[in-house]
């Protein structure tokens, strides 16, 4: 991803005229890139990672299913509900995505709540549990953005203006002013289902295009809909309890494909609303796991600190 030497004189007036645009309009692109990081799947809107924790304590390591294949039950599901929402619960939770590093190429397109389009390309590489690592092209091929998330910092580099930030974990959340820590992050970008409340489920209806659960939390109602036929989530809706914020956030799983034992989706549309709108939509072009990675960050040393 090095910058080649020898730049035609036309594609050196595109990157001239892209930077003076692009520093007016800085701070709210930055802002907009770090807010799609830390939402991708958006989920986050409206909740905190404690559900993750009550999903561990409402099913022990005992039964926790271990298997990919998990067989439905035997008997009626409208005759034993806490039985079959269980093995919904246990079927969302075996179908995770296990992995030592993953890798992506995303297409994202966006409204903002400018109302305007963005579209960019995102490089993704992560090494799970220790480096979120996402370069930005902005606009021909010309490198806007370089971002380094650990569980405790992050690192942006602004190529364009040439600044750089540094900042503690806790800069996600101040700028997209979403409760969003690193692992939850992680399970965003990857696509594993986070933040299933199966401790309060307060129905589940079989429909003709899949499985419906609506989960109730101290902060929101998640409404989501499973595939009938391989149970992979196809739909979350998520409503805000709080009437005051009146945030809503609809994100759409589809295009999964086969990859060894689990399912990706590798197109996810998102909107959020709440006193204006956002949507984007991400596709995955290309995506790899348990890759060798690298992660080439370094700040050079003319560049200012912001």
């Amino acid at each position: 991803m090095k910058e080649a030497s020898g730049i035609p004189e036309n594609l050196k007036l595109m990157k001239a005229e892209y930077g003076k645009k692009y520093k007016k309009t800085n701070n709210h692109y930055l802002s907009v890139v770090v807010f799609w990081l830390s939402i991708s799947l958006i989920i986050g809107t409206m909740i905190t990672c404690r559900s993750a924790k009550k999903i561990q304590t409402a099913i022990s390591k005992k039964d926790t299913v271990e298997s990919k294949a998990v067989p439905e039950p035997a008997v009626d599901p409208k005759a034993d509900s806490i039985r079959y929402i269980r093995f919904l619960v246990d079927k969302i939770e075996s179908d995770r995505i296990d992995y030592k590093t993953f890798s992506a190429k995303v297409k994202v397109n966006f409204e903002g709540f400018d109302g305007k389009n963005y579209d960019f390309n995102a490089f993704i590489r992560i090494q799970k549990d220790q480096a979120i690592w996402v370069l930005i092209n902005a606009g021909f091929g010309i490198e806007a953005f370089r971002i380094l998330i650990t569980p405790d910092s992050v690192k942006i580099i602004s190529k364009l203006e040439k600044t750089y930030r540094l900042r503690s974990v806790n800069y996600l959340r101040d700028i997209a002013h979403l409760p969003v820590d690193f692992k939850v992050l992680q399970d965003l970008l990857v696509g594993n289902a986070v933040y299933l409340d199966s401790s309060n489920i307060a129905f589940y209806r079989k429909e003709e295009n899949g499985i419906s659960l609506m989960s109730v939390g101290e902060y929101f109602r998640n409404y989501i809909t499973l595939n009938g036929n391989d149970y992979t989530v196809k739909h979350s809706k998520l409503d805000d309890e709080n009437e005051m914020y009146a945030r809503t956030c609809d994100l759409i799983y589809s295009d999964y494909e086969k990859r060894d034992s689990f399912f990706f989706s590798t197109f996810r549309k998102i909107s959020v609303a709440e006193k204006t709108r956002l949507d984007v939509q991400l596709a995955f072009k290309q995506y790899n796991f348990n890759e060798t990675l690298s992660f080439p960050f370094s700040i050079p040393k003319n560049y200012k600190k912001k």
